[in-house]
């Protein structure tokens, strides 16, 4: 249970400790399948919450999960989906939890440290970019295993990325199906630090702790202004939604092809 005091809290889908004016948020293994759950992603919601309202904190650092979603997971994870009877109910859950995640971490009134390591597919890549500051390990890979499943990413990637780095490289990166090393997401700007995996969890404190030393009001105005497009944002997600939507109605009832290949 959560103490309200010092924000400690030790849940199936994450653990969150408070450190100065820092909270440390930990996912744990698998994420995406906790997400989906009403029960975890309220409790992590209302976590946020909490900590939105403690006007001392400055500075929210995620750590990744150490056992995450990989490409292979991933297919499989849509398979399951097409499999199951239930399959409209769960994509529902899915689709709006992840837009809800990546918007509360856009409009947060704190700024967001993302810090994450080793394969990671593009929704987790999408998520990051919701927030202000990325760090990865050196053996980091973004892998996008979308065209596979030929229906576009969720996570507000073509947003963040076209925002970022413009249309024309955004449109390079999500259509070449590439991965991305870690020095080349570096080098292209979608990461702003990689550090050798001895030096991960101390690298990621110190650059909370570094953000937290600035004034709050500064903080959180800075981080306002620049997501004053919060909308447009919002807007893309719903796109997103409704595309996938009709991508996997598409799948269920004209071709499963694809789910019944290897991943």
């Amino acid at each position: 249970m959560m103490n309200k005091l010092n924000l400690d809290l030790d849940h199936d889908l994450f653990s969150g400790k408070r450190s100065g004016e820092v909270v440390i948020l930990r996912f744990k293994d698998r994420p995406l399948l906790s997400e989906t759950d009403i029960d975890a992603k309220e409790v992590l919601f209302g976590y946020l919450d909490q900590v939105a309202s403690h006007h001392d904190i400055k500075v929210v650092l995620i750590m990744g999960a150490p056992v995450k979603m990989e490409y292979g997971n991933y297919i499989e994870f849509y398979r399951k989906i097409m499999r199951s009877g239930l399959y409209h109910n769960y994509t529902e859950r899915f689709l709006n939890a992840v837009s809800q995640f990546v918007l509360k971490l856009a409009g947060f009134n704190k700024i967001v440290v993302h810090a994450d390591s080793g394969k990671i597919i593009l929704l987790f890549m999408n998520i990051s970019l919701a927030c202000d500051y990325r760090i990865i390990t050196d053996n980091t890979v973004f892998q996008n295993p979308n065209i596979e499943l030929n229906i576009v990413p969720k996570g507000g990637g073509v947003f963040f990325l076209s925002k970022m780095l413009g249309s024309a490289k955004a449109s390079e990166i999500l259509l070449s199906g590439e991965d991305i090393t870690a020095l080349e997401a570096l080098e292209l700007g979608i990461v702003d630090k990689v550090v050798p995996v001895k030096e991960f969890g101390e690298t990621a404190i110190k650059v909370a702790q570094t953000y937290a030393e600035k004034p709050a009001n500064y903080l959180s105005g800075i981080k306002r202004l620049l997501n004053y497009d919060i909308k447009t944002l919002e807007g893309c997600l719903e796109c997103e939604n409704e595309l996938l939507r009709r991508a996997i109605r598409s799948i269920k009832f004209k071709s499963v092809e694809i789910f019944h290949g290897t991943p």
